[in-house]
């Protein structure tokens, strides 16, 4: 099966987080849209993506944006992860046998969503997409009214497409 997709309704999940909170999706969702991003600790495309989504995170946080990670790793890696890449937002585990991976169907790590407080996934992204991740901010900015901010600094090479 294809995995999920714009117009879908993101199935809920209750995760533990590497800080030993409890997190569900529905609970994110009553403060405003969410953007999930699945990830591997070991995963090149993940380490390259993840520091612009915590930019995002940084850009949205204050207006009630919400970020959560989703790793497949355990989580004392996924904390060294977070500390080595400087994330704040909160990491998930998904332990094996990967219970709410397999319910969003993923084929691909990283692997983004980006959920309405209703429920419904406005888009997705497989690996690093600079287009989809500006459409995202797009979004996320819109919906929280805030003002535009560039994700990406003129003095960086970012590719347009790297691949999970």
């Amino acid at each position: 099966m294809p995995t999920l997709t714009t117009g879908e309704i993101a199935p809920d999940f209750d995760l533990t987080g590497a800080d030993g909170n409890k997190y569900t999706l529905r609970e994110a969702r009553a403060g405003g849209p969410v953007l999930l991003v699945f990830f591997k600790v070991s995963c090149p495309t993940c380490q390259f993506t993840l520091p612009f989504i915590e930019r995002l995170h940084q850009q949205t946080a204050a207006a009630a944006g919400r970020v959560l990670g989703i790793s497949q790793d355990g989580e004392e890696e996924s904390r060294r992860f977070a500390q080595k890449f400087g994330l704040s937002f909160p990491l998930l585990i998904d332990e094996k046998p990967y219970a709410v991976s397999k319910q969003y169907r993923l084929k691909f790590v990283p692997t983004l969503f980006l959920i309405a407080p209703d429920g419904q996934i406005q888009a997705t992204c497989d690996g690093f997409s600079k287009p989809d991740l500006t459409e995202m901010q797009g979004y996320l900015s819109s919906r929280l009214a805030l003002p535009p901010q560039p994700l990406f600094r003129s003095d960086e090479r970012v590719p347009q497409y790297k691949p999970g």
